[in-house]
């Protein structure tokens, strides 16, 4: 089966940070990371495409003590080691990136969630929620 994008998932837990000490946690997150993403994707191949990679993580701390949140883009980058392979051949295919940290007790104005985001919302913990769609047109001005 061909690729099919937009693709998303989510991976429940907290990220680790490529600038960690611990680089046997920072392993095993890239791993959870690959093992749902395979899980998830149908297709039988990575996507030879471009791609535009939207990163949201949903943090759960007590409000005003964001000190445990890793900065987003410090998480950003054993994501899409993880995906290199799987989801699109190489990373160099990303021609756009958006990574971006909210806050579990915020209040969201929602308007077609899709399933996947409501099943991590429902999760009741921290999570990630990764999107990956076909990049815009490189030619085309914002």
């Amino acid at each position: 089966m061909p690729p099919v994008l937009p693709f998303e998932f989510i991976v429940t837990g907290k990220p680790i940070s490529h600038q960690t000490k611990d680089k046997k946690r920072l392993q095993a997150w890239k791993a959870q990371v690959r093992d749902v993403a395979i899980a998830c994707w149908s297709a039988s191949q990575p996507t030879g495409d471009s791609v535009r990679v939207v990163i949201t993580h949903y943090y759960d701390v007590i409000p005003g003590n964001e000190q445990g949140v890793p900065d987003s883009d410090n998480i950003v980058k054993p994501v899409r080691d993880a995906l290199n392979g799987i989801i699109y051949v190489d990373d160099y295919q990303i021609t756009d990136f958006v990574s971006r940290r909210r806050s579990l007790d915020g209040s969201f104005r929602v308007k077609g969630m899709s399933l996947v985001l409501a099943k991590g919302f429902c999760s009741g913990e921290e999570f990630l929620h990764i999107r990956i769609e076909t990049a815009p047109d490189p030619t085309a001005l914002d």
